[in-house]
């Protein structure tokens, strides 16, 4: 019965964030705001991705609370940053279709306050934390080749790299990272994922398949840092990840080539 009640007593503070309704209203206003923007007019956009900095910005301070020591900053802008990823990623599906891609995108909105939360109680890296990152970057370029038609050079290029800036330094954050040597492995992290971003724009690939390498290309060099981080071998890191970087060469290749 005492072991019961002090399971019961730890578990309570992890519920109530989960089941906090100030989480659930921000992630549906911001789908709101980003269903808006999926059929506005480029003017209206702007004020769309201006609006979901603002709120997604506001609203995480307000449900994270207090910065605390070994975290970070930059998880305070992660919802902002999946905000604009989601506005920009309805445009692909735009019309009655896309519109019914609204409870996934606040349940993706929702799902990064909760990767947040998750974050601040663990004091390792968190799978959902990561997940989450990959698939803002995933948005936001496909929703970049949707806006800057057809992966034009170097707007689109630059763009990407803007939109990656913030899940880059979190996910340097997250390794345990802070100041300077965060700023240092994001820019890192961002010229890599620059460097496939290029590479797509130069073969034309087509949107989606292109978010999508990009986004792989953000997984894989995140993933080989934290691998150094933990002891991994330099020649493991480099057959692993290099493996996965070749997958996704064969199958930009492979596209280009019909």
């Amino acid at each position: 019965m005492i072991e019961r009640l002090r399971h019961r007593q730890a578990s309570m503070p992890i519920l109530s964030r989960l089941e906090r309704p100030e989480a659930v209203i921000l992630a549906l206003v911001q789908a709101g705001i980003a269903a808006w923007g999926w059929v506005a007019e480029p003017f209206w956009l702007s004020v769309a991705l201006g609006a979901q900095l603002a709120i997604g910005g506001l609203g995480a301070v307000a449900i994270l609370g207090a910065a605390q020591p070994g975290l970070g900053f930059a998880r305070y802008a992660t919802l902002a940053a999946a905000g604009v990823a989601v506005t920009l990623v309805g445009r692909v599906v735009v019309g009655a279709t896309g519109l019914l891609l609204l409870p996934a995108a606040a349940a993706l909105l929702w799902l990064v306050l909760w990767a947040e939360l998750r974050a601040a109680r663990e004091t390792s890296r968190g799978l959902a934390l990561d997940l989450v990152l990959v698939a803002v970057v995933f948005a936001a370029a496909a929703g970049i080749g949707a806006v800057v038609p057809p992966w034009s050079w170097p707007p689109g290029v630059i763009l990407i790299g803007l939109a990656s800036a913030i899940p880059a330094l979190r996910s340097a954050e997250a390794r345990g990272r802070s100041g300077a040597e965060a700023v240092g492995q994001a820019a890192l992290h961002l010229l890599a994922v620059g460097q496939v971003a290029t590479a797509v724009v130069l073969l034309g690939l087509p949107g989606v398949v292109g978010a999508a390498l990009v986004a792989l290309a953000f997984h894989a060099w995140s993933g080989a840092a934290e691998a150094l981080d933990e002891g991994a071998s330099g020649r493991a890191v480099v057959i692993e990840f290099g493996l996965l970087a070749a997958v996704g060469v064969v199958v930009a290749l492979l596209l280009h080539g019909r």
